[in-house]
């Protein structure tokens, strides 16, 4: 009860300057000092006091949008870049940031990266957009250096017009220390949930009542806190206070899902669960922020600066993004 009541304070949100005003949409949180934000324009920024930020350099990506960002412990961390064929690579740095090198680049002329996520330091997969009419999946073993199709892989057909949205890096997420896996799409007649209990070898779908039928709504998000709980969080991206579903929650691994509004109007582009404490989830879009404690059953709004993506590394220590540079800090309520 303590942690809800302190992720439910009215103003847990305090601004951070950035020293950007680029439009950031990934966001990884190490510990309370160490965390890295990306974003439009080649931007990658990094506080190592969880106070200030600084910019960091990657050779030669000034026209890249670096939609996503993972912190695989000490100073590693992965970096990925959305845009269409060879616009979407993936960089890694073993040194928290100072120097990075470029380890894989989309092999396909029509594909375009979404999102990234890891298992542990060195499991971790990677998602696409589809390609021949199947989404694109890709696995490393040694912490984002190779990048490799499972072999035999087998993927539900793609309907027409689907498409995961690369606005926050959760479109993907995994269950940590196990071999689940969910992603979330939109764009078609309707909105889905794909999962994997085999890391990314075989998967199933599953559809979600958040709206879609056109090309920029439908679902964005989707979080576990175990490998039975999960919510999902979307909408319309060119339609941010459309009142309209914007949430939908599982019990059974993502094979069903049941409405589950966050607010009765808006677009929300990422929900994730707080680590360590299994009903708590957070919830951020353009409209601002919501908490829940029970699962996603219900929602309290918890701030209204317009956000893109949300991290967490425990139930104390988080960060938050958004446009024109917006660094937003998580800050626990005094006991």
């Amino acid at each position: 009860m303590l942690l809800a009541l302190v992720l439910l304070a009215a103003t847990p949100w305090l601004s951070q300057h950035s020293g950007s005003d680029a439009e950031l949409r990934g966001v990884a949180v190490l510990d309370a000092k160490h965390a890295w934000a990306s974003g439009a324009g080649g931007t990658v920024l990094r506080t190592r006091d969880g106070e200030h930020w600084e910019k960091l350099a990657v050779k030669a990506s000034e026209k890249l949008d670096f939609r996503d960002v993972e912190a695989l412990g000490g100073d590693t961390v992965v970096l990925m870049s959305a845009g269409p064929a060879e616009s979407s690579r993936i960089y890694k740095s073993t040194d928290g940031g100072t120097t990075w090198g470029l380890f894989h680049v989309n092999p396909h002329k029509v594909g375009f990266y979404d999102a990234i996520a890891f298992w542990d330091e060195r499991w971790g997969i990677l998602l696409g957009d589809p390609v021949s009419g199947r989404f694109i999946v890709r696995m490393t073993g040694d912490g984002g250096r190779t990048w490799y199709v499972p072999r035999g892989i087998q993927m539900p057909d793609a309907l027409p017009g689907e498409g995961a949205f690369a606005a926050s890096g959760t479109c993907l997420a995994v269950r940590k220390g196990g071999q689940e896996a969910w992603f979330v799409t939109g764009g078609a007649g309707v909105s889905r949930v794909f999962r994997t209990a085999d890391r990314g070898r075989t998967w199933s779908v599953a559809e979600a009542p958040i709206p879609a039928g056109k090309s920029t709504a439908g679902l964005f998000s989707v979080a576990f806190a175990d490998s039975r709980s999960g919510f999902v969080a979307g909408g319309d991206y060119k339609d941010v206070t459309l009142a309209a579903l914007n949430g939908a929650r599982s019990e059974d691994g993502g094979a069903t899902w049941l409405p589950a509004p966050i607010a009765p109007s808006g677009f929300f582009s990422a929900v994730v669960a707080v680590p360590a404490a299994l009903s708590e989830l957070v919830g951020v879009g353009p409209i601002g922020a919501a908490a829940s404690h029970d699962g996603g059953k219900t929602w309290t709004k918890t701030g209204d600066t317009p956000l893109n993506a949300v991290a967490f590394a425990d139930a104390k220590t988080g960060w938050a993004v958004g446009p024109k540079g917006t660094i937003v800090k998580f800050t626990p309520a005094p006991r």
